[in-house]
């Protein structure tokens, strides 16, 4: 209840509110185990919660609209045409989001051929007809006409539903000019973008408030349209018809025919059994005690929290009886490093329902160094940072049985989970005890490393469980190798030359200041050529180039983006502006690798396993992943990676044409095979079978054209994507890829069947046997099916590249290890790897290397390997 003493009533827009929500919360972190979305759910629910508790509303309703055919869209069909379908993974949100409001007990409301801004609109009047304090929640700016001295406007801001605007009508005339009951007056003439109403053409909100001021209402204005002069006045008097009708559509309805009224909305105790029944199906965890607290259901709170096990209390032997206590083990032992300043501070283990742990020290690796570089086995959780830690004292950990980071991503490569209390929420149904670390002295304590131990063990299982034979394999001879070969590259680092980077980004410093000279020359003055909103007013509004795609923040200039309009509308201009932003964005990565190198001259980026659902590996801190190789001054920068002291020379090694190959593979088409087989360029044998010309008359056009044909395959590409590609009419694209598939056809029947056999399997797999789950092949939604049908085109083949490449990885390093080389491989960068090679030891490095990318995989074509040498990255080229 307000502080005016008259009951609150606070009615919501259910749909507004939770499709801001969905926008808000990163898709890919809200989903069940059964792949079900839920960021608007969430979102709407923490917010509201957060409303609840705020306002302490005495009466709540959420408002829902039924579908987007209306009472409006009869009068005017392109009413909200312009809106986009909704996403898929925001399907099925909204009835589980009614479950959850229906278990909490507030009041759903919906209506056919009645929009929710009108139930909401409706709710308004009469609550404060009724001596009710009204609050209005809502996205929907035509709501700003409800605001009166009974009626308060709670309005989203841009960043989601976090935080709220209170409209009352001082607010609304500070930031408008007018009164509520005007608002819609001014969107009339002015157009809403949103529901696809068009207002009069350069009629902004200033000219529109400066008429109605002026003319005191719409209708008097529109009855003295005459009078208005210039351009702006001859648009209005063309578009009269169009601001009646706007102005008819935006107004909302106060006298819809509702089941209940104001009073037959008090707030109502939540059913806390029903709420605990579908925030469990929903994974909800953490929002259930905000929900209780929020609704004053102290009780139920405690009852609804996720269960805590009955962890064991760990023991802590001496350095002796662990040793004693580790070799009397038989059976798989959870290990948890506790890692401080990169070096081991406490260590956990566990068996059956025992924990031990003890703080680490000399004596402690002494006492068990046998049993940790030892092949008993040992399961943990995110093991890399462990490893690395017990490596720079002077351990090196073996027998890794599982890691159920790991695990877990192979299981959901979509939704990876990154934390064990993430795994024991998901697996266990429970909750890992953790202590606040946003308290300087917490108030509960949090599982100690033994007991995480034991958690691990016990996620182990479910784990296991849950893992399809192959998919552990994987895991087992894949994935555990490459942790160990990674752990040691990281460690390693890579030599970086500071001088060459620093002279380079200062030459591009300059020369992106004399770029930007230029271009405010040509445009007579200066602009942030960094701002968007500044470079949409020169683009679209001073040059009047062609506007582009279409954003919330108005028209898009992205790179791509520009790239195109330069190509189809080129300009001084954008010439410069694209030159600046290439200049900017090399020295932007110069500088964060810069900065990014040690004491000892080398950088040391982390290779991230669960990064990508195909199984490629990615790379931050720095991101050595997207260094750039097309330009030649983009390759000075990879000049800069150099050979470090004590070695000789670098080596880099990569595979040609290696999805080709394994599309040759996996489709059995004869053609493909026999030409990787005879030798021959591929994109030349292609082109001659294509184009029905001997080999020798392949032209580069030609052979271009098959090149991106033949890769364009792999991702799915259509013929418009293909003829945009190659900016060749669609026509001549159809027709290209009519003759390619007439000649491979092979090709075709393998990705139509790979396609077909994942929508009933449910996901895709590679020659190894990874798997990547695609649940939206079976979806309603076209735009989402055909997206995860050229995704699951894709799939097997990068997926099998992935996996090639990391055994070729691993069975390196290990070799490298095995014969006593000081050689190492330091980069794993998409499909090239990058070794130092130590003095004397090149021509055993090169063999090794070269046996085992060519061995890495048993296929019916060759792995053809290119090797380089160098004294820096770009030397050793190839």
């Amino acid at each position: 209840m307000t502080d005016s003493g008259k009951p609150t009533l606070l009615v919501v827009d259910g749909h507004s509110l939770a499709y801001r929500a969905f926008y808000a919360l990163p898709v890919d972190n809200f989903s069940t185990k059964d792949g079900q979305h839920t960021n608007g759910i969430y979102g709407f629910l923490a917010m509201l919660i957060n409303l609840i508790k705020a306002e302490k509303p005495t009466h709540l309703a959420v408002a829902f609209d039924t579908s987007r055919q209306s009472f409006r869209t009869r009068e005017y069909s392109e009413y909200k045409a312009n809106r986009s379908e909704t996403p898929a993974e925001f399907r099925g949100q909204i009835p589980l989001l009614q479950d959850c409001l229906a278990a909490m007990s507030i009041t759903v409301l919906q209506q056919e051929d009645i929009e929710a801004d009108d139930i909401l609109a409706t709710l308004a009047t009469q609550g404060a007809d009724q001596g009710f304090d009204v609050l209005v929640c809502s996205g929907d700016r035509d709501t700003i006409q409800l605001v009166s001295d009974d009626v308060t406007l709670l309005y989203p801001n841009v960043q989601g539903v976090s935080q709220l605007k209170r409209y009352d009508p001082a607010a609304v005339v500070e930031k408008y000019g007018l009164p509520p009951a005007q608002y819609p007056d001014i969107a009339a003439l002015v157009g809403e973008t949103s529901d696809n109403l068009p207002g009069v053409p350069k009629v902004g909100e200033k000219t529109a408030v400066k008429w109605l001021t002026q003319f005191g209402s719409l209708d008097a204005l529109l009855d003295r349209a005459h009078e208005i002069k210039g351009v702006v006045g001859g648009n209005l008097r063309e578009h009269l018809d169009d601001v009646r009708r706007n102005r008819s559509l935006n107004r909302l309805l106060t006298d819809v025919e509702l089941p209940v009224g104001p009073a037959d909305l008090a707030v109502q105790p939540i059913d806390a059994q029903a709420v605990r029944d579908i925030f469990s199906r929903l994974e909800f965890r953490t929002l259930l005690p905000r929900v209780f607290e929020a609704a004053g259901a102290d009780e139920a709170m405690t009852v609804a929290a996720a269960p805590v096990a009955d962890m064991p209390v760990p023991t802590e032997p001496d350095a002796a009886a662990l040793a004693e206590w580790v070799a009397a083990s038989d059976a798989e032992v959870g290990v948890v490093v506790d890692v401080v300043g990169g070096l081991p501070h406490r260590l956990g283990l566990s068996r059956s329902d025992e924990a031990v742990e003890i703080t680490w020290s000399d004596e402690v690796a002494a006492t068990l160094r046998g049993w940790l570089e030892g092949p008993a086995p040992k399961l943990l959780c995110d093991a890399k940072p462990q490893v690395k830690a017990l490596r720079r004292a002077g351990v090196r950990l073996d027998g890794i049985a599982f890691d159920v980071i790991l695990a877990g991503w192979l299981l959901r490569p979509s939704f990876a989970d990154k934390s064990l209390a993430d795994l024991v929420d998901r697996y266990l149904d429970e909750k890992l005890p953790e202590s606040d670390p946003s308290q300087l002295v917490p108030e509960t304590d949090g599982a100690t490393p033994g007991q995480r131990a034991w958690y691990v063990r016990r996620v182990t299982e479910a784990l296991r469980a849950a893992l399809a034979p192959r998919v552990t394999d994987i895991l087992i001879d894949v994935e555990l190798p490459t942790l160990q070969t990674l752990a040691d590259m990281e460690l390693a680092g890579v030599a970086v030359s500071h001088e060459a980077l620093s002279t380079f980004s200062a030459e591009l410093g300059e020369r992106a200041d004399a770029i930007a000279q230029r271009a405010y020359a040509t445009i007579g003055h200066e602009v942030n050529l960094g701002s968007p909103k500044q470079l949409q007013e020169v683009l679209f509004e001073e040059l009047a180039l062609p506007k582009t795609r279409k954003t919330k923040t108005g028209y898009s200039t992205d790179a791509a983006v520009l790239a195109d309009l330069q190509e189809t509308a080129p300009h001084p201009f954008l010439d410069l502006l694209l030159q600046h932003r290439e200049a900017t964005k090399l020295r932007q990565i110069i500088e964060s690798l810069d900065s990014a190198i040690g004491e000892d001259g080398r950088i040391r980026t982390t290779y991230v396993q669960t990064g990508s659902q195909t199984g490629r590996l990615s790379s931050t801190d720095p991101n050595l992943q997207n260094i750039p190789v097309r330009t030649d001054e983009s390759r000075r920068i990879r000049s800069a990676f150099v050979v470090g002291d004590g070695y000789e020379t670098l080596l880099t090694a990569d595979y040609s044409q290696i999805e080709m190959r394994i599309m040759a593979h996996l489709s059995e088409d004869p053609g493909l095979i026999e030409a990787f087989n005879s030798g021959e360029d591929l994109h030349r044998f292609v082109g001659a079978r294509v184009f029905a010309v001997d080999p020798a008359d392949v032209s580069p056009i030609m052979r271009t054209k098959v090149k991106a044909m033949s890769y364009g395959l792999v991702y799915g590409l259509s013929a418009f994507g293909l003829s945009k590609q190659l900016r060749i009419e669609q026509s001549e694209a159809k027709e290209l890829m009519l003759e390619y598939f007439a000649r491979f056809g092979a090709v075709r029947d393998y990705l139509r069947s790979s396609v077909e056999q994942a929508r009933i399997d449910g996901y895709t797999e590679t020659i190894f046997g990874r798997r990547r789950p695609f649940p939206d092949l079976s979806s309603p939604n076209r735009v989402l099916r055909e997206n995860a049908e050229r995704a699951a085109l894709n799939a097997p083949i990068q997926g099998s590249a992935a996996d090639i490449m990391k055994i070729a990885l691993f069975r390196i390093h290990d070799e490298f290890t095995a014969r006593g080389l000081a050689s190492r491989v330091l980069l794993q960068i998409h499909d090239e790897l990058v070794v130092e090679v130590a003095p004397g030891e090149w021509d055993e490095a090169e063999s090794i290397v070269r046996t085992r990318m060519g061995g890495a995989a048993d296929l019916s074509v060759p792995l053809d390997v290119q090797i380089g040498r160098g004294a820096d990255w770009n030397e050793a080229a190839h």
